[in-house]
C-alpha cells in the first residue's frame, strides 16, 4: 500500500471511530462506507475477475477469494521462477498468531549477536483475568521457566500465546520485533500489543469490515517475509533451520495449507486466529524441488470451518497453478534451490 493511501487510510479510521457509540446497524452502515470510500468497492466485490487480473491462474485465486463474505487476502511466491499471484495483496488484515514468525526472528538476531542464547532461560508469560479493554496492557504474572528453544518449538508449533509473550519480553516488546522487520526492507508490517492484551480485547471490529492497522500486515509482506527467511536473507543458517524446522511441525491448522495439497509436498506453516478471522502463511516444498511461499488471510465467510476451507482450496488451487506454469518450462532445474527446511 502506497504511504498516501495508507495515510488517507489511517484518516479514515479516524472519522469511522466517531461512529462507534452509534446504534449497530448505523454504525455498521457508516463503517462500510468508510471502507469503500478509502479502498473502493472493488476491495470488497470485484466487478470483473478477468478485468482486474491478468493471468488465468490470478483469475482463479480471485474467484476462490471472493470477497462478498469477508475479505480474502492472498500472497504467492514460487521461489525458484519469482513468479506472483496477488488478490488484494496490498490490503492489511490482522496478522494474529503469524507475528510469531517475526518474534522468533527477532529472537534469534539476538541469539546471533550473543545478547541470549538457546539456552537462555525464560518465564512463560500467563494471562491473569481482567475485564476487555479496562487497561491499555493486560496483566500477567510469570510461569515455568523454559529455554528459548523450547520457548520457540512451543510458540510456531502449538502457537502458545504464553511462549510467545515470554519471547516478546525478552527481545524488549513490539517495537523492537517491527525494527526487526524493518530492517529486512518490509514496512506494511505492524504488532503492537502483547498476545495478552491482543487476545483479550479481541472483538473490539469486524474485520470483515473494517480494517485495523494495529496488529497488522499486508499478505505481500508476510510472503516477503518467508521468502527472505527462506533463502537465508534474513537470519543466520543455524537460526534459520530453527524457525523453519519448529514450522515444518506445526500441528494447528490441519484443515488450512495443508488439508488439500498432496502428501509428496512438504508444507511448513505457522496460523493464526482471532474474531471473524483465520490465516495461515507458509511455504510448500514440491516434488520437483521447487518451493512456493503462501500466505492467505480469510475474514468473514460465517463460519471458521467456512475460513478454514477457503484457505485449504486457495493454496490447493496455487500448488496446482503454479505446477502448471512450470510444466511449460520442463528443462528447467528447479532442485538447484540451495536451502531446504530442515526437520
Amino acid at each position: 500500500m502506497a504511504r498516501p493511501r495508507f495515510l488517507a487510510a489511517l484518516t479514515a479510521f479516524a472519522a469511522a471511530a466517531a461512529v462507534i457509540a452509534a446504534p449497530a446497524s448505523a454504525r455498521n452502515d457508516e463503517l462500510q462506507a468508510t471502507f469503500d470510500s478509502t479502498f473502493g468497492t472493488q476491495a470488497r466485490q470485484p466487478q470483473s475477475f478477468e478485468a482486474i487480473y491478468a493471468s488465468s491462474l490470478e483469475q482463479r485465486i480471485a474467484e476462490l477469494a471472493d470477497p462478498a463474505l469477508g475479505r480474502i487476502g492472498v500472497a504467492a511466491i514460487d521461489l525458484a521462477t519469482g513468479e506472483e499471484v496477488m488478490v488484494l495483496g496490498d490490503q492489511l488484515f490482522p496478522l494474529a498468531s503469524t507475528s510469531k514468525i517475526a518474534v522468533a526472528g527477532a529472537y534469534l538476531e539476538m541469539v546471533e549477536q550473543g545478547r541470549f542464547s538457546l539456552t537462555s532461560e525464560f518465564p512463560l508469560m500467563l494471562p491473569v483475568r481482567s475485564a476487555k479493554f479496562s487497561s491499555t496492557r493486560a496483566p500477567v504474572r510469570e510461569g515455568q521457566y523454559m529455554p528459548a528453544i523450547d520457548l520457540i518449538e512451543i510458540m510456531i508449533t502449538r502457537s502458545s500465546n504464553p511462549a510467545t509473550d515470554a519471547l516478546l519480553a525478552a527481545v524488549g516488546g513490539p517495537g523492537v520485533v517491527n525494527n526487526w522487520v524493518r530492517r529486512r526492507g518490509i514496512n506494511e508490517f505492524s504488532i503492537n500489543r502483547d498476545i495478552a492484551t491482543l487476545v483479550r480485547d479481541d472483538g473490539e471490529y469486524n474485520p470483515a469490515e473494517y480494517i485495523d492497522p494495529r496488529d497488522a500486515a499486508t499478505p505481500r509482506a508476510m510472503v516477503r517475509m518467508l521468502a527472505g527467511l527462506y533463502r537465508g536473507e534474513f537470519l543466520s543458517d543455524q537460526s534459520r533451520q530453527v524457525l523453519l524446522g519448529a514450522m515444518s511441525r506445526t500441528i494447528t491448522g490441519k484443515r488450512r495449507i495443508a488439508a488439500h495439497i498432496p502428501l509428496e509436498a512438504r508444507v511448513s506453516h505457522k496460523t493464526g486466529s482471532l474474531n471473524n478471522t483465520s490465516s495461515d502463511i507458509g511455504l510448500i516444498e514440491c516434488p520437483d524441488g521447487r518451493v512456493i511461499a503462501v500466505a492467505i488471510y480469510v475474514t468473514g465467510q460465517g463460519t471458521k470451518a467456512a475460513r478454514e476451507e477457503r484457505i485449504a482450496a486457495i493454496a490447493r488451487a496455487l500448488y496446482d497453478g503454479f505446477a502448471a506454469r512450470a510444466q511449460q518450462n520442463p528443462t528447467r532445474n528447479w532442485t538447484a534451490a540451495p536451502y531446504a527446511t530442515g526437520g
